[in-house]
């Protein structure tokens, strides 16, 4: 690819922060003419940045492919924090509900829901999804405007611009409190020594629910300070949303479209320590007799 760019004089070329990841990491080093698009997955900051310092100009373009398929774009500038995903573009409403399909206040977590000229008409042979997917805009004077539901929660910064959080699906409840994974995530990967981050909620051990954080260093070499990286998380979260343990990998498990496989992310290390810590062996005939309940229980 990066072969290509360089002989066919390419000045703009659109593709996801995966392939643009690959494309610096096999020694391209840009061009100052170069116009470079990126969507498709979330923009970590570390990648932005990168990208910034060796091309014209980098935008941040959303849209699911249901919506036909930008949405929102936003010109990326230097700057700390998750990459903005922008405002609408033309002819393209976007709206951020509540549960009860109600708009959200300014700066409150809602489902980013979008209508427009871009809206599709619904998935083939599937009524039933397009259904629960493509819904008459409850926001709307008049009836009759679809919107549709993109899954993906966001909220506005003060400037008017979007930021993307993550999935709905990755939301979870601990002890009570109900956790935005994806809140955490940009706020990990907006962390300079950051290229990647996945947030998961375990239960290696039964009753016992941690947050576990999954990172990959932007320097390949470099060793990442779990303490450091926990420090500056609690500077922006509550205690509730901070995770127990932070796991460094040289990359993150994929699944076979490119997609992050959650499921194939490993046990911490500190959870198999402290789960073999923890046994005890039986100390009499009548503990005996309820471990052999147990494991035949099991």
């Amino acid at each position: 690819l990066a072969q290509g760019l360089r002989e066919d004089g390419a000045t703009i070329m659109q593709a996801t922060p995966t392939t643009w990841q690959m494309l610096l990491d096999s020694g391209w080093r840009g061009d100052p003419e170069f116009r470079a698009l990126c969507g498709g997955e979330a923009l970590p900051r570390a990648l932005a940045e990168q990208l910034l310092s060796c091309v014209k100009e980098l935008w941040n373009m959303y849209g699911p492919t249901e919506t036909t398929i930008w949405s929102t774009i936003q010109k990326v500038e230097s700057d700390e924090g998750a990459v903005p995903i922008g405002r609408p573009i033309a002819n393209t409403q976007i709206y951020l509900l509540d549960r009860y399909d109600n708009i959200v206040p300014p700066g409150v977590i809602g489902e980013l829901c979008i209508g427009g000229a871009g809206v599709a008409l619904g998935y083939l042979n599937r009524p039933e999804l397009t259904a629960e997917r493509f819904i008459e805009n409850p926001i709307a004077d008049t009836p009759g405007g679809v919107i549709y539901r993109t899954g993906d929660l966001a909220r506005y910064l003060p400037d008017g611009t979007l930021v993307c959080l993550g999935r709905t699906d990755h939301q979870v409840k601990m002890r009570g409190f109900r956790i935005e994974l994806g809140e955490i995530e940009s706020l990990l990967e907006a962390q300079s020594d950051v290229r990647q981050a996945v947030v998961v909620l375990r239960e290696d051990v039964a009753g016992d629910q941690r947050l576990a954080a999954y990172v990959v260093p932007a320097a390949p070499s470099r060793e990442l300070s779990g303490d450091n990286i926990l420090a500056r998380l609690r500077e922006a979260l509550p205690d509730y949303m901070v995770p127990t343990v932070i796991v460094s990998l040289d990359s993150l498990p994929l699944t076979p479209n490119g997609k992050i496989d959650r499921n194939a992310l490993p046990v911490p290390q500190e959870t198999r320590r402290r789960d073999t810590d923890s046994f005890v062996a039986p100390r009499n005939e009548q503990e005996e007799r309820l471990q052999a309940d147990g494991q035949e229980g099991v």
